[in-house]
């Protein structure tokens, strides 16, 4: 749970780094493959260094990684897309509807959740309407759909990397993973017109901060799934939407709309009720949706009956 919640409170500085750097000059796609090119590296080269063993992974193991690490890439192309044309606390409320998602693919791969999961979407839904308003008037409905959409796939690569991380140390799922972000995000930051790779001098405070809070927080949101599970994991996420509500009000100066706040204040209740909900089974060997991506069970293992071997041909 520590765990957990460091990743949480590391991710919610994210934002807050992201819109400074956006602010100062550098294109949104350009932070995303910057900070991920950087806390990839980072990692890579500490585990080289420290850790080389734990590079090891079985093969199927590697692809969930690479799956879950492009979509997480194409995730984090939407989050700062949408953070160029919204404010920070708005963009850090509507991610936070990821939780929800979690529990609907969860329960497809076998993690049964209560019909409460199904309430909660629907109270989810109802907060990113009122959200969605600003003094009366719809905001960017593009930046707003561009980070639902980056929750959504955020939700998606968790249980995937959850079924890899019953096999598979934590470091060694995020280097992976991040490797796998990169090889996404890096073309557009390189080929998209106006972006590139060229740091603008007052951009470079923020993007560091972003690139170090990148590196850690993945690291502590493997550690934290790998001991008490994604559903977990998401709900304590929370913590992401306080503090970024909290440092745009300190930072940036920004201010929510009562109809804002009552939506997010909807949106919070709607995953507190996550609380309530009790799980019915959390077999990492079920037969969901990501029963694939894990080796043979025991069970599915060729057996033999117990005893000596029998005796092979031109054995005496």
């Amino acid at each position: 749970m520590v765990w957990a919640a460091a990743s949480a409170s590391l991710m919610g500085t994210m934002p807050i780094f992201g819109r400074l750097a956006i602010v100062a000059g550098l294109h949104p796609l350009s932070v995303v493959a910057l900070r991920t090119i950087g806390a990839a590296a980072l990692l890579l080269v500490l585990m080289l260094l420290v850790r080389r063993r734990t590079l090891y992974i079985y093969p199927l193991g590697l692809v969930g990684c690479l799956i879950a690490g492009a979509l997480n890439g194409a995730g984090s192309l939407l989050f700062y897309t949408g953070l160029a044309r919204l404010n920070a606390s708005l963009v850090q409320l509507l991610f936070s509807m990821y939780p929800v998602f979690t529990a609907l693919l969860l329960y497809l791969d076998g993690q049964r959740q209560t019909p409460l999961t199904l309430v909660r979407l629907l109270l989810s839904l109802a907060a990113v309407l009122l959200l969605s308003r600003v003094g009366g008037s719809a905001v960017d409905l593009v930046g707003a759909a561009c980070v639902v959409g980056a929750s959504i796939l955020y939700a998606l690569h968790i249980p995937i990397n959850q079924r890899v991380l019953y096999e598979v140390p934590a470091p060694t799922v995020t280097v992976y993973t991040l490797l796998a972000m990169a090889a996404v995000v890096v073309p557009f930051g390189l080929l998209t017109p106006g972006a590139g790779l060229a740091l603008p001098t007052a951009a470079r405070a923020p993007l560091i901060a972003l690139t170090v809070a990148t590196f850690l927080s993945r690291l502590a949101l493997f550690a934290g799934v790998k001991h008490i599970g994604g559903m977990q994991t998401a709900l304590l996420g929370l913590a992401e939407l306080l503090v970024t509500i909290v440092l745009a009000h300190v930072w940036l100066g920004e201010r929510l709309t009562p109809v804002q706040w009552s939506g997010a204040g909807l949106l919070v209740g709607a995953l507190l009720l996550a609380g309530f909900d009790r799980r019915r089974g959390s077999n990492p060997r079920g037969r969901g949706w990501l029963r694939w991506l894990g080796p043979p069970s025991r069970a599915e293992a060729p057996t033999r009956p117990a005893g000596p071997l029998p005796p092979t041909a031109g054995s005496e």
